[in-house]
């Protein structure tokens, strides 16, 4: 019967029209672990389609952990806040419908920033992605301490949905 059920489930999902990104009017949401020095923590962000191949959205993360000789951070040195835009280069690079590619911006309450992601879709609803993460510009030129937790390198992996 458990080998039945395994068979079925790959039948079923190979007739599932999958796509990573289908241009206006599409919204994911992704939900994930970033990865930094000095702290690991979670970020929720979403993206509403523009056109073809843009989308905007906003990123929402807190660090959970922290490992900083400056003591423990208070919620707002935790909180990291920014709008995106996203250029969606899937279909340009003519890669598999279930898969994108999106280079990006970011404006946020510590920085302006840059991103690479990508994303990869098993069935209409269901995806992991990956994202990396830099500051071009910090707001505090000198950004020790607490102002360094959200002013570096980041690494985000996890789930992608549609909604």
């Amino acid at each position: 019967m458990k080998k039945i059920l395994i068979v079925m489930i790959f039948v079923v999902s190979g007739f599932v029209n999958a796509q990573a990104y289908k241009g206006k009017g599409d919204v994911k949401f992704q939900i994930g672990a970033n990865f930094q020095n000095g702290g690991n923590g979670i970020t929720t962000s979403t993206d509403f389609g523009l056109g073809e191949n843009m989308s905007f959205g906003f990123v929402a993360s807190y660090l959970l952990n922290t490992t900083t000789i400056y003591g423990t951070p208070k919620f707002d040195d935790r909180v990291d806040v920014k709008a995106r835009f996203n250029a969606h280069l899937g279909n340009v690079l003519k890669i598999s419908d279930k898969a994108d590619i999106y280079p990006g911006l970011d404006l946020g309450l510590r920085n302006f920033g840059a991103h690479l992601g990508a994303r990869y879709f098993f069935t209409n609803g269901f995806g992991v992605y990956t994202e990396a993460g830099i500051p071009i510009a910090k707001y505090k030129t000198d950004s020790s301490g607490y102002d360094y937790l959200n002013n570096q390198f980041v690494f985000t992996i996890g789930a992608s949905f549609n909604l």
